[in-house]
């Protein structure tokens, strides 16, 4: 069951503006300065993953139980893994606790971007945790794919419960509602597939915003 508790050292500023919605915008960049550095003070970084065996072919990903991954999307960019890594990661409750904080108290701007700075931080968190694994995997003869989460193209966010129970997200705090949202709220659930192939091959598929069809997006890079 490995652990990730690495300290987040800083907080992009860059990309705190972009899932606010600001890339296009002027805005006090003191303050977006201010959020982040909030936001790292707040944050508690924690990650785990799990690695398991997994039946391209079906879907299945050969846990105890198993379970069957439904989507077209996610099958395509799983497609010959013949293991994969469920992972979560979390920056804890105290930064979303503060954002409402901000926000009750008036200062509406300042919650929004220690919002964006959180976000920030628990992607900052799953990048690193993914670079930790990285060689780890390559030494064992396997290239990793980027991370996908459910909720992302046609993989149903009902599947979110297999990958808290797969990956033992409740080891470091984080559970889910009815309507499957993470508590904490900035957390994320992802499966990466370890593929043995040549490491340029498919380098090419599109990620991120590439990925996406959602032209009019604030948080869009181009």
């Amino acid at each position: 069951m490995p652990v990730y508790n690495a300290p987040l050292l800083e907080i992009n500023q860059k990309e705190t503006r972009r899932y606010a919605g600001l890339m296009k915008a002027t805005f006090d960049e003191d303050m977006i300065a201010s959020a982040c550095l909030e936001a790292r003070l707040l944050a508690k970084p924690q990650g785990i993953w799990q690695i398991y065996d997994y039946d391209a072919k079906n879907q299945i990903v050969l846990g105890k139980p198993s379970f069957t991954i439904k989507g077209g999307k996610i099958g395509f960019h799983l497609a010959g893994a013949e293991k994969v890594i469920l992972l979560a990661v979390t920056v804890g409750e105290d930064i979303e606790n503060t954002v409402t904080k901000h926000f009750n108290e008036g200062h509406y701007a300042f919650s929004m971007l220690l919002d964006a700075a959180a976000t920030t931080a628990v992607e900052q968190i799953a990048d690193a945790m993914e670079k930790t694994i990285q060689p780890k995997a390559e030494a064992q003869g396997y290239n990793m794919r980027w991370r996908f989460s459910p909720g992302y193209g046609d993989w149903p966010i009902e599947q979110q419960p297999e990958l808290i129970r797969l990956s033992q997200a409740t080891t470091i705090g984080i559970s889910l509602t009815e309507s499957m949202m993470l508590i904490p709220r900035k957390s994320i659930t992802a499966i990466i597939g370890l593929i043995r192939e040549n490491p340029d091959c498919r380098k090419d598929l599109p990620h991120g915003c590439a990925a996406c069809n959602k032209k009019d997006c604030l948080s869009r890079y181009k």
